[in-house]
């Protein structure tokens, strides 16, 4: 199964907004469906069914309070020039992100479970893929126009293991498993 770790993030009408600016922009983009947007933590890629357990046990001993997220501007990966991400910036709440992150990271390679993105982690929320440069200008112009626009905050109350299932129409995300914060009433509770 194709598993990833990430935190929820509530519909805001800001990002609907900028989803369709970006729609509009005549750009060769694939859209994240509104209600799909996340923040990705690790993605672990493929594993295997026998291993879930595993990395269930490595979100355990997750200890954390729950802190907020502020998420601000457009940008892209790798760079405007050549953009293949489109993603929205955060602001507040990076260290809390990163803190979680290695934390889960450390407790996977205990388990010999290796996520596929081992590089730097710069905490984002993927607005689109680009498929194609074509009106690619249009694109990085909307970027720049909204380079520090504000977009919203939000909590954070729990961390999820989602199950990422590829179909025609788009993935489809189900919680496997969650650790709520500290401050929220709970530890771990499987969903």
């Amino acid at each position: 199964m194709r598993l990833f770790i990430g935190i929820d993030v509530p519909q805001m009408p800001k990002i609907l907004e900028l989803l369709e600016l970006i729609k509009n922009s005549g750009a060769d983009i694939k859209l994240v469906e509104p209600y799909n947007i996340h923040i990705t933590l690790l993605f672990l890629g493929e594993i295997r069914d026998d291993r879930l357990e595993d990395v269930k046990d490595s979100m355990k001993g997750l200890n954390f309070n729950s802190f907020n997220v502020t998420l601000k501007g457009l940008g892209a990966f790798p760079n405007l020039t050549r953009p293949r991400v489109v993603w929205v910036g955060i602001t507040e709440g990076v260290q809390q992100l990163k803190q979680i992150r290695t934390y889960i990271y450390s407790e996977l390679l205990k388990r010999k479970i290796r996520p596929e993105d081992e590089k730097d982690f710069v905490p984002h929320l993927t607005l689109g893929r680009v498929k194609s440069y074509s009106s690619i200008l249009n694109l990085v112009n909307l970027i720049n126009d909204n380079i520090n626009t504000e977009i919203g905050k939000f909590s954070v109350n729990n961390v999820i293991l989602f199950k990422s299932t590829l179909t025609p129409k788009g993935p489809i995300y189900d919680k496997l498993f969650e650790v709520k914060a500290i401050d929220r009433g709970g530890s771990t509770k499987p969903n």
